[in-house]
């Protein structure tokens, strides 16, 4: 197919979406769903425009997905704007840790006693389907950096945190099968690829984030230097830390959402810059942008709302990429019998179940309970740890059956989701503020 076709497509689909964003959001539709429904018109069983069979292009969409995760990642650590010590770390910390570990087990016991597949296969595809996705959550996340909303924040942190704390399960479920090293009586395991991977991750991104953070506003407010090139700087810390992680044998992810907390942290004024601001430069345009961009009150702002507001346009790049891709892979899978109970029991059994033992004692409300148990979106996450599972050696039949069961799971999430989203969060911003007024009245 020609360029000019292609070029076509897309030119027609973003304008579609661009002009159709704002409808979108009062209908009970989420953008994920159209891209799934393009990609499978776009795939074999539609135009067969794209052919992207899993598993002779594994390698491939390992990396797109792997790229949509780490620019999703950092963007969930530079929204989330509470102190680290801030008790409403609490919930999304032990979603990503309790919960997460709670739904793995839950997936393993119901593959090897419902499904037939060994240990090992049974923990690998726990581990696949257990992290619920930042890239698609968008509509649930936490609105700006003050956000304190108790379901956004603990979804949004939950999204952040068990996309890299999950790849300990992966690596179990691919040792158990003899595909990957964890050590005599799993010490290896243990050591490097629970411990010193996830506190290795999480303080290199960390480091780095903060160190390049202040340097720059340093730089920018004592020096008039380093001004502009933020979607370098972008880039380039998700590209260092991530880099660096990994050549350190920690976990990329973990580093990257760590950079994106850390620099969000060096804004010393989380809120955003107003419209007023320039005018106290006495400055119009670029000039305006300049002042306020080496400011010493407002060069951590400004390099924040810089920072963020292009990582947000990859972010949607990357999830039209994305998705598209995974509506056309649909067509080189089957729907397999277990899945006609198999999905069920995930998203009503196993993910509220998880939810509520994970929150057991927090001061979580029962609406919010509630909603955070329906929303464990699964996603782009699940298929960059399949793509990851293939290219390490996983025999084909069990390829098979593990893509048609994650596809199966990620297609219908993203539709469940998709139409149960708009109307499940206004009712709740509705009820949030009647009880607010009526706090206020009382």
């Amino acid at each position: 197919m020609s360029f000019a076709i292609w070029a076509l497509i897309i030119g027609v689909l973003l304008t579609t979406m661009a002009l159709s964003g704002t409808s979108l959001k009062r209908l009970p539709l989420s953008t994920a769903m159209l891209y799934l429904a393009a990609g499978f018109g776009l795939g074999p069983a539609g135009w067969a425009l794209l052919s992207p069979d899993p598993l002779t292009y594994a390698v491939i969409l390992e990396r797109v997905t792997e790229l949509a995760v780490l620019v999703s990642l950092f963007a969930v650590g530079l929204k989330l704007g509470l102190p680290l010590s801030d008790k409403g770390w609490r919930p999304p910390v032990r979603l990503a840790i309790v919960s997460m570990t709670i739904t793995v087990a839950l997936i393993a016991a119901i593959g090897v006693l419902g499904l037939g597949l060994s240990l090992g296969a049974a923990v690998l595809l726990g581990a696949i389907l257990a992290p619920t996705d930042p890239v698609l959550a968008s509509d649930v996340q936490v609105v700006e950096a003050g956000d304190r909303d108790r379901l956004r924040f603990s979804l949004t942190g939950e999204g952040g945190l068990n996309d890299g704390a999950a790849f300990p399960f992966v690596m179990l479920g691919l040792g158990l099968l003899g595909l990957h090293d964890l050590g005599t009586g799993g010490w290896r395991w243990l050591a490097i690829d629970v411990l010193w991977a996830i506190a290795g991750g999480l303080t290199i991104g960390g480091a780095l984030g903060a160190l390049i953070g202040r340097l720059v506003v340093y730089l920018r407010s004592r020096h008039k230097e380093s001004v502009g090139f933020d979607e370098f700087l972008a880039l380039g810390l998700i590209s260092l830390a991530y880099g660096l992680a990994v050549l350190s044998h920690t976990y990329g992810f973990l580093a990257v959402f760590a950079a994106g907390l850390a620099l969000q942290r060096v804004n010393k004024q989380p809120r955003r810059i107003s419209d007023a601001v320039p005018l106290e430069t006495g400055l119009q345009g670029r000039l305006a942008e300049e002042a306020l961009a080496t400011h010493a009150d407002y060069a951590g702002a400004y390099m924040m709302q810089a920072v963020q507001g292009f990582n947000e346009q990859l972010e949607r790049i990357a999830e039209v990429a994305v998705v598209l891709v995974v509506g056309a892979m649909l067509s080189y899978t089957y729907l397999p019998a277990s899945a006609g109970w198999f999905v069920p029991l995930l998203f009503l059994v196993v993910r509220p179940a998880s939810v509520w033992l994970g929150l057991l004692g927090a001061p979580v409300s029962r609406d919010q309970r509630i909603l955070i148990s329906w929303f464990g979106i699964r996603g782009i996450g699940s298929i960059y740890y399949l793509m990851y599972a293939i290219n390490h050696g996983l025999p084909r039949p069990l390829a098979e059956e593990i893509i048609a069961l994650t596809l199966t799971v990620v297609a219908v999430s993203i539709v469940l989701h998709g139409i149960s989203v708009t109307p499940l969060m206004t009712h709740y911003a509705r009820h949030k503020t009647g009880r607010q007024g009526r706090r206020k009245d009382d």
